[in-house]
């Protein structure tokens, strides 16, 4: 009798065991999963900056094509705004980053 007790708190504790290293895989890939969901969420802000900066750039263009006087005035806001605007998808790839290695590690 004491054989078949040993025996089922032996099966017990490894079943245990098994259940709880699962969850914690299952936790961690999860976690793992929102971070990179997340990741792509964020970088959505870089693709937007790409959109504003070619819209801006073909503006002002147009701008010096129609008034060529004017291109080194353009071209001096159009360098401090694309810095500007650039900031902010550098900060996007900055989040992706830390929610990639950091988070989800």
């Amino acid at each position: 009798m004491e054989h078949v007790n040993e025996i089922l708190a032996t099966v017990g504790r490894i079943l245990h065991e098994t259940t709880t290293a699962n969850t914690n895989v299952a936790n961690k890939s999860t976690e793992r999963l929102g971070a990179y969901i997340g990741a792509g969420i964020t970088m959505v802000g870089g693709a937007t900056v790409g959109l504003g900066q070619g819209y801006i750039f073909g503006k002002a263009v147009e701008a010096v094509a129609r008034n060529p006087e004017v291109e080194k005035q353009v071209f001096k806001l159009i360098f401090i705004g694309s810095a500007i605007s650039e900031s902010s998808s550098i900060y996007s790839l900055l989040i992706a980053f830390i929610l990639i290695f950091v988070s989800g590690a």
